[in-house]
């Protein structure tokens, strides 16, 4: 045992920490992974967005119709509006993102082990530390990124400007308000998705501990050495559970951080929005697109945690005897 003490290694049951990594591999193989699921659940936060900024009086309330009127009009490209721009971002954003989890991740651990929480608590606690810090330093990419496909997204949609493409989106926010333009809702954002991955990442680490728990199995236990079968059933029910519960915590503020990345060109400001949000739903109006980006959350946490964990597995560095 090392001096990190038992319940650190304990971890290493079911988890792989970074330093058993094969960095080159793990970001080569995991870009081609993360673009697969990306293209996959695209169109849900395609559906999920143009909720979020729909009109009082528009055609498209729900998700249904949402998605009738983008395969009327468009055809199947429609539902992958603003791909281009996503795809290219989100490369270097999950690199920085997973860098930042996986190497917090180990502090954070060290950091809880000496006040003697319970595994699930100590688990939440590290993670959730992980997430927040990841999502504070993939921010900087990713809010550009988000508030270009957010604008393709939504182009000719009750009013909405009309682009050439992300260039064209780019240079039009530049021009007309500067670098800033880009991270326009830069707060919101990082109020959104900052609490969100912390969340998520809190919900999966504790979840899967309690889960292992009412399976009578002790994941804490050196001895303890589940099937493949049994790793994956337990991390998908966590990424189910995270991303659950992240999507009802959150989805108020990104509804608010979508509109205003969207609308804010039109001069309007958070609280015009969240005025405007309140005058049109009432309260409710803060949990337009619930529904998607619940599922877009545990679809897309499901699927992506299945493939980080098998990244991980495959990744590993074969130990030295």
């Amino acid at each position: 045992m090392n001096a990190n003490g038992s319940r650190f290694q304990s971890f290493g049951q079911t988890e792989i920490n970074w330093d058993k990594l094969d960095k080159a591999k793990f970001y080569g193989v995991g870009a081609g992974l993360f673009t697969g699921i990306t293209v996959a659940l695209y169109p849900v936060s395609v559906v999920k967005t143009r909720m979020q900024v729909a009109v009082k009086d528009s055609a498209e309330r729900n998700a249904l119709s949402v998605i009738k009127g983008l395969l009327k009009n468009d055809g199947v490209p429609g539902l992958y509006r603003g791909f281009g721009t996503v795809i290219t971002g989100a490369i270097p954003a999950r690199i920085i993102f997973l860098t930042a989890l996986e190497t917090t991740k180990v502090g954070a651990y060290k950091l809880v082990e000496p006040f003697k929480f319970s595994e699930p608590t100590q688990a939440a606690l590290a993670n959730g530390l992980a997430g927040m810090t990841a999502s504070l330093f993939s921010q900087a990419v990713f809010v550009p990124i988000d508030v270009i496909s957010q604008k393709l997204m939504v182009q000719g949609y009750s009013g909405n400007t009309r682009y050439t493409g992300g260039l064209d989106v780019a240079r039009k926010l530049i021009k007309s308000n500067g670098i800033r333009g880009l991270y326009k809702g830069f707060g919101l954002s990082v109020m959104t998705y900052s609490p969100s991955s912390a969340v998520w990442w809190a919900s999966y680490g504790a979840s899967q501990r309690v889960i292992w728990r009412f399976l009578g199995q002790n994941s804490a236990s050196e001895k303890f050495s589940p099937s493949h079968s049994q790793l994956i059933s337990v991390q998908a029910a966590g990424g189910i559970i995270a991303g659950a519960t992240a999507s009802c915590i959150t989805t108020p503020l990104d509804t608010i951080k979508t509109r205003l990345q969207v609308m804010g060109d039109k001069g309007k400001t958070a609280r015009q929005i969240v005025e405007s949000l309140i005058a049109e739903d009432g309260w409710k109006g803060f949990y337009r697109g619930l529904g998607p980006r619940f599922f877009s959350m545990s679809a897309w946490g499901t699927s992506m945690i299945l493939a980080y964990e098998y990244l991980k597995r495959l990744c590993a560095k074969d130990e030295q005897t």
